[in-house]
C-alpha cells in the first residue's frame, strides 16, 4: 500500500514540474520579444573583421 502511494506521489509531482515548466516557457517566449542584431554599424563584425585583416598580413 505504501509502495503504490509514493508511486501516485511521484507521478503527480512529475506531471506538475512539466505542466509548470511549460507555462513558464510559453510566458517566456509571448512577453519577450526576441530580436536579431543588426549587420551595419555592429561594432563585434568591426573587431572581428580587424582580427582577421592582422591573421592574414602575419
Amino acid at each position: 500500500m505504501s509502495m503504490t502511494l509514493v508511486l501516485i506521489i511521484a507521478v503527480v509531482i512529475c506531471i506538475l514540474v512539466i505542466f509548470v515548466s511549460a507555462l513558464t516557457t510559453s510566458k517566456a517566449y509571448t512577453t519577450v520579444k526576441h530580436t536579431v542584431d543588426p549587420l551595419e554599424n555592429n561594432p563585434h563584425l568591426e573587431q572581428m573583421k580587424q582580427d582577421e585583416e592582422k591573421e592574414h598580413k602575419e
